[in-house]
């Protein structure tokens, strides 16, 4: 995905952290070794590249936000998704997601970490989706071969998923650095180890080619039940935090006697508009608040953010029905 450089120059600080030294039977060898010593050492990384890389590549998707795409991967069969924070740009958006293979699928964005650049997101229709699985002991070491996968530049069928192997040269307590170069639209890819599980998921590069950066799975773990509920934590550099006051609606309303109020007016374009409203009906409650004044509809959109979502009761030829929908932004 294409961002100002500003932000895809970030750089975190922080004090290194290895990952503790323990006995696993699934750990390949090679990762112990300083460099491949011979032809074998060569086909042992080739053979778990191989054997993991179908899985691995079914579950990767592009992210299309319309003007702009970056790379996600699902690790859950009903479509959770995991990317990063400056990709989604929010909580509560909905984009597109397209497999390699060019399925499409609607989604929408979940809570994210401001502060390192995780989020996730969820496919929003039903189905069976491609996922991998995520390396939850936090097995990965300083030096393991690696390997990176993402759309780089965005979708495109006749090439496929980008695939790169290298190493991590730098493990920190809230991101991991590889060798795995990455350019525009890789941004919210995945990172596996050899055996193929996400061990991180690819966030900004550095002045050098070598500098990537990837956020580990063990960030999104520690803050998982917070992006389920489609938090937005922190106050970093990677997402605007939305701002109450902003959220537009795009309606003009006047008082009425009997109670709720009448819309008179509808802007072009905007959400309302886009959801259904007309002039002539009648908004009796907004998120179940009685509507009794313009002045206490207007208080109760300005505790609202650009991309919250409003459940309007409305009176409409005779009948009552409840719609909801997004706001814009002011």
């Amino acid at each position: 995905m294409d961002f100002p450089s500003g932000l895809l120059f970030g750089a975190l600080t922080g004090l290194l952290l290895l990952s503790p030294s323990r006995a696993d039977a699934a750990r390949p060898y090679i990762n112990d070794k300083k460099v491949p010593e011979n032809r074998h050492d060569l086909e042992v990384i080739q053979k778990h590249v191989t054997d993991s890389l179908p899985a691995a590549r079914k579950a990767t998707v592009c992210i299309d936000l319309g003007d702009g795409s970056g790379s996600g991967v699902v690790v859950s069969a009903d479509g959770l998704i995991l990317t990063a924070a400056h990709v989604t740009g929010g909580v509560g958006k909905e984009f597109t997601v397209i497999f390699e293979d060019g399925r499409k699928a609607k989604a929408e964005s979940m809570g994210l970490i401001s502060t390192t650049d995780a989020a996730m997101a969820r496919i929003t229709e039903p189905g069976t989706w491609p996922y991998v699985e995520i390396d939850r002991e936090d097995s990965a070491h300083l030096g393991d071969w690696v390997y990176s996968l993402g759309h780089s530049g965005g979708f495109d069928k006749e090439r496929g998923v980008n695939v790169r192997l290298g190493r991590l040269v730098q493990v920190k307590d809230s991101t991991v650095q590889s060798d795995c170069s990455l350019i525009g639209g890789d941004s919210g890819g995945p990172l596996f180890d050899l055996n193929g599980k996400l061990i991180g998921i690819h966030s900004r590069v550095g002045q050098r080619t070598q500098e990537n950066m990837h956020v580990p799975v063990r960030e999104f773990l520690k803050n998982w039940d917070a992006m389920q509920k489609s938090e937005f934590v922190g106050e970093g550099p990677f997402a605007k935090k939305p701002e109450k006051g902003k959220g537009f609606l795009g309606i003009g309303t006047l008082p009425r006697a009997e109670g709720g109020l009448s819309i008179d007016k509808v802007g072009r374009e905007s959400p309302a508009e886009k959801a259904g409203l007309k002039s002539g009906d009648i908004v009796l409650k907004m998120d179940g608040v009685e509507l009794k004044t313009k002045e206490q509809f207007q208080d109760l959109l300005k505790e609202k953010a650009p991309d919250d979502r409003v459940a309007l009761e409305l009176l409409r030829d005779g009948k009552t029905e409840t719609l909801t929908l997004r706001l814009g932004e002011r």
